[in-house]
């Protein structure tokens, strides 16, 4: 089993539901902390890392859309709940010893750097993690569109997306038993079968730009620096 990455430069993608673990809504101290260690253990490995973080676990702007809210209003709303997470992450890391910066799309002197693409390598390029919030800070774009997008501006080598399940699946694992999991698929099947990854936008993207996705599970210890370096549980999307 190898412990050398495999990837120089990666993209992260976490769930806002990722960190809230049994709650219904909100973050979990613990999951943070253990996700914050997951993400620790991949940066003392020598690996440089972003990571984008949704905010579904304190406010979703589809779901207030589709409430009768208005959806810029909406998807603004869902932009602020990824700050949130994103400072989270951010103190959950530093208490380990990793130097971090949070860079916002939208712009939040006060708590966040601006996002500044040249500035944002600079940080990786010394080791420093940096979280990326806000999404795209456009409305009607989801933060697997901006995982996507900054992992192509940032050079990255992978987007890894942490899910509940261990990889891509041809039915969901959990309704299906009888469902089975990809090693390796490729962009085009991701799109026509419609096996949910991420939004088209965000697969067409890592297709255009060469980006592979490696689908893993977030809930399993010590599974992301498996993951990186080639081993564990998860599937290619390339």
């Amino acid at each position: 089993m190898s412990t050398k990455p495999v990837y120089k430069r990666i993209m992260l993608k976490l769930s806002g539901e990722a960190l809230m673990g049994d709650k219904e809504i909100g973050l979990d101290p613990e999951i943070v902390d253990r996700v914050a260690g997951e993400i620790a253990a991949v940066s003392k490995l020598g690996v440089e890392v972003c990571l984008v973080v949704g905010g579904g676990n304190i406010f979703r702007g589809v779901s207030g859309a589709a409430k009768g809210m208005d959806r810029v209003s909406a998807d603004h709303m869902g932009m602020l709940a990824t700050v949130i997470n994103a400072l989270a992450l951010q103190s959950a890391l530093e208490q380990q010893g990793i130097v971090t910066r949070v860079q916002s799309a939208i712009t939040m002197n006060t708590i966040s750097e601006p996002y500044i693409r040249r500035k944002a390598m600079r940080h990786m390029s010394k080791g420093r993690i940096v979280i990326f919030a806000a999404g795209t800070g456009n409305p009607f774009f989801t933060t697997d569109s901006a995982a996507a997008l900054r992992a192509s501006e940032m050079g990255c080598n992978a987007l890894f997306k942490a899910t509940k399940v261990d990889g891509v699946y041809t039915a969901d694992p959990e309704k299906d038993p009888s469902a089975t999991r990809y090693d390796e698929v490729s962009y085009q099947d991701v799109i026509e079968k419609n096996l949910q990854v991420m939004d088209t936008a965000a697969i067409a993207l890592c297709r255009e730009n060469n980006i592979p996705m490696v689908i893993f599970s977030i809930r399993e210890a010590g599974e992301l620096a498996k993951v990186v370096c080639g081993n564990g549980k998860f599937t290619l999307v390339k």
